[in-house]
């Protein structure tokens, strides 16, 4: 007998440089370069801060798409990029969108 593996393929394609810039419009916290999209947001504390990356991190999973974050006290700093396309996505902006809402609650 033969075992087959099923791979999934994303299908999810890299955004041109022009398409980012013209979304990121609608996202003035998040800036882009070296093939991602940064932000940096600030709390009053670190219970807050890390309340919100809690809060996050159950998004992440829900759309399962990680991203590279750092906190040092009260500062998150957070870079999407979709890394089997090796640049930006539609799915970084579905997480920065989440992202987003999260914080707005958090401030």
């Amino acid at each position: 007998m033969f075992k087959f593996k099923v791979i999934k393929i994303n299908t999810m394609k890299k955004l041109s440089e022009e398409d980012i810039e013209k979304k990121l419009l609608r996202f003035p916290d998040w800036d882009y370069y070296e093939n991602a999209i940064h932000a940096e947001f600030e709390f009053d504390n670190f219970k807050d801060c890390f309340s919100a990356m809690s809060r996050i991190a159950f998004e992440c999973e829900a759309l399962n798409h990680h991203p590279n974050w750092t906190n040092v006290y009260n500062k998150l700093t957070i870079s999407l990029s979709t890394h089997n396309t090796n640049g930006v996505t539609e799915k970084d902006f579905e997480l920065a969108e989440a992202i987003e809402a999260i914080v707005e609650v958090e401030e």
